[in-house]
């Protein structure tokens, strides 16, 4: 991947996990505990999943160890929507259960085809 694209895909797909991060950090912190545990997920695995999505978003915006965060993000979405959104008889359940799917796979399309020529690792080389 040559193209400046790859650059601004990284930049999208980050955000997602960056500001969701930065979300559970502030006034969400309780409230995602919460619904953790509701979930039968310990509320103290809140700070790894605050370190995972912030570190992994920022590897994956700048282009860095980008294949490893790539698949630990996509490991991640996965099991997030098998537990938090398998009420498939409500609508938007299914609509959050998808939207994971679909951002897995732009994952894992990142981790096979790497960064592209904008990133940190090829800076490094």
């Amino acid at each position: 991947m040559t193209s400046p694209v790859a650059l601004i895909a990284r930049i999208l797909m980050a955000f997602i996990f960056i500001m969701a991060g930065v979300n559970k950090l502030g006034a969400g912190y309780a409230g995602t505990q919460g619904y953790m545990d509701a979930h039968g997920v310990p509320g103290l695995l809140l700070p790894l999943v605050i370190l995972l999505e912030l570190g992994g978003g920022i590897l994956i915006a700048i282009g860095w160890q980008t294949r490893y965060a790539a698949w630990a993000l996509a490991a991640f979405t996965l099991v997030s929507a098998a537990i938090f959104h398998n009420k498939f008889g409500d609508q938007l359940q299914m609509i959050m259960f998808m939207k994971n799917l679909a951002i897995a796979g732009g994952l894992m399309l990142l981790a096979v085809h790497g960064p592209g020529r904008l990133s940190m690792n090829q800076l490094r080389k």
